[in-house]
């Protein structure tokens, strides 16, 4: 398998706060891995370095073999080659669901409103909102909304998707359809890199499991190992406070 994403030597600082430390790992194509740690571990922080919403303060961002952070290259295509869903779901509030999976394809990727529409339906009937076409986020739920948010994503056909704790703003009751969604996509053969708390899921559906802290990556491997039979004494102490809530 081919990675499609390759982390080398990335670093993060905010100030003296340094958040990210020399950082490597790659996702491969039809790749699920979840990144788990603590908050405050840099987990966010190098999701959002990978679409380039955060400048790296060092190391290579390596997509497809070439090197983003090179002047060369244009991060606007680039990011349009990552879905990106997060936490607070980012809706236009002002437009319909439908126009919110419908105006990125007709302004960044220059599809026909047609084609648009087609692609949109395509996916909120995957994500079950297509029945919500002309509502507005106001009148939706927290996990339609996040359902829209990822359907958005979708429509942009990209490469990889990216998703930052999409759970967390979310009331319990609500989890379970935004994770049974994503349990579908994953199983569809889609690239998916995954800041998640929700640590069931990473152990169902994962094919890799990243454990972050301080800003390193402590340990990674497949959920069995990570999660069941961790190596390290960080990620058992992580994990004994989290399944034991």
């Amino acid at each position: 398998m081919d990675n499609i994403i390759e982390i080398q030597h990335l670093s993060k600082t905010f100030g003296t706060n340094e958040v990210l430390k020399d950082i490597d790992f790659s996702v491969k194509k039809g790749e699920v891995v979840c990144i788990i740690g603590s908050s405050g571990s840099g987990k966010s922080t190098l999701l959002r370095c990978v679409n380039l919403l955060e400048k790296p303060s060092g190391g290579q961002v390596i997509y497809k073999g070439e090197n983003i952070l090179d002047d060369k290259h244009d991060i606007y295509a680039y990011r349009t080659k990552l879905g990106m869903v997060f936490q607070q779901f980012n809706l236009f509030n002002n437009l319909n669901v439908l126009k919110n999976c419908t105006v990125g394809q007709i302004k960044v990727l220059k599809r026909s409103k047609e084609e648009a529409r087609e692609v949109a339906m395509k996916y909120l009937k995957v994500v079950g909102m297509d029945q919500y076409i002309n509502a507005r986020p106001k009148q939706l739920s927290g996990g339609q909304k996040q359902r829209v948010a990822i359907a958005r994503a979708l429509s942009m056909e990209p490469d990889v998707m990216l998703f930052d704790e999409p759970t967390s703003a979310l009331d319990p009751e609500m989890v379970g359809e935004v994770l049974k969604v994503m349990r579908e996509l994953a199983g569809s053969g889609l690239t998916m890199l995954i800041v998640t708390h929700e640590m069931e899921f990473a152990r169902d559906v994962a094919d890799r499991v990243v454990f972050m802290d301080q800003g390193v990556i402590v340990e990674e491997g497949s959920p069995e190992q990570v999660l069941l039979n961790p190596t390290q004494e960080r990620t058992r102490e992580f994990l004994s406070r989290t399944l034991n809530k």
